[in-house]
């Protein structure tokens, strides 16, 4: 895995999704998911605009980070910081009970 331990590069593949399937509806009115940590390889630019125009098609864009529910985290890396301003909700995934949370955020989107 070219990748593996060194951070993603979503920006990059929301655009690639939102190139192929953002006309097409596919995530119009949809309650969109993010499971990442927030560390970003690629154009934090990139991925803040990318969000943006997801967040716009969306219903609601949840990002699920497994260090939230730790005592002390604070979202800091590059990816986080510029997903915040796009997102509806930053939720811990770090547990079943967490996740087991975004299930019903889900539901009561």
């Amino acid at each position: 895995v070219p990748d593996f331990a060194g951070g993603t590069r979503l920006g990059e593949t929301l655009q690639a999704f939102l190139d192929r399937w953002g006309r097409r509806g596919v995530a119009r009115r949809a309650v969109v998911t993010v499971f990442s940590d927030g560390w970003e390889r690629g154009d934090t630019g990139l991925l803040g605009e990318q969000l943006a125009h997801l967040r716009r098609l969306a219903h609601a864009v949840f990002w699920v980070n497994p260090h939230a529910g730790r005592a002390g985290y604070a979202p800091v890396q590059s990816g986080i910081v510029a997903a915040l301003p796009h997102i509806d909700r930053l939720l811990a995934g770090h547990t079943l009970a967490t996740l087991e949370r975004l299930l019903r955020e889900i539901a009561d989107a």
